[in-house]
């Protein structure tokens, strides 16, 4: 069973998610918190699997929450999934880089949280090519001359090939046809990565690709 966390102060929502979670037989709502400070607390009481979280709350908002979360070692398995009003939010990014798993726009269809919710548990990729896209975009906007202070001397040669092109927002399949590998073997190269960099997950790989200067905005040449 999967146990979800939902933070928002908006009763409503809440509401609206809790019905749509709760009516899937493998997964269920494990509480619910209208601030960060509770859902920080809630987060380290219940230890759920993924936490829901809007960024926009009253005492501690959601980015300040994720950054707590994705610090303390011992919620290591909490997958936290921004939710947010506009796809390319100013706090977005930033979210990621301080743990969070990916983001979701309110708005999503259904199906579409579900699979999200089921795919962050098993620690496939989250964000779409398309979502990648745009976080790499939004990154690119706003990054300045990487510091180059991840290093990269643990990864094979092809390993540091894979983790460039998810940088720049390849699927995993389309990782495999631009290296004319099978998907699997393309996604245990993503995962050794992963692994041998402490990534959390494919989109803090990302994050890492750009930090460590390997893949380099447009305008840096």
């Amino acid at each position: 069973m999967i146990r979800v966390l939902l933070a928002d102060d908006q009763s409503l929502v809440r509401a609206g998610f809790r019905a749509l979670l709760d009516a899937q037989s493998d997964i269920e709502v494990a509480a619910e918190a209208a601030d960060g400070e509770e859902t920080v607390r809630l987060v380290r009481e219940l230890r759920p699997d993924v936490v829901l979280m809007d960024i926009r709350m009253p005492l501690l908002d959601g980015l300040a929450a994720t950054r707590r979360i994705g610090a303390d070692p011992a919620l290591a398995a909490v997958k936290v999934v921004v939710l947010t009003t506009f796809e390319l939010d100013e706090y977005v990014f930033e979210a990621i880089r301080s743990g969070a798993s990916g983001f979701l726009v309110k708005d999503t269809e259904p199906d579409e949280l579900l699979r999200a919710v089921r795919a962050v548990v098993h620690g496939d990729a989250l964000l779409s090519p398309g979502v990648t896209r745009r976080l790499v975009a939004e990154f690119a906007a706003r990054s300045k001359e990487p510091a180059g202070a991840v290093s990269l001397a643990g990864l094979t040669e092809r390993e540091r090939e894979v983790m460039a092109l998810v940088g720049i927002g390849l699927s995993n399949g389309e990782i495999a046809r631009r290296l004319v590998v099978s998907p699997l073997t393309a996604k245990t190269h993503v995962s050794r990565a992963m692994v041998k960099l402490g990534a959390r997950d494919r989109a803090q790989l990302v994050v890492l690709a750009y930090e460590s200067g390997l893949v380099r905005p447009r305008w840096l040449g």
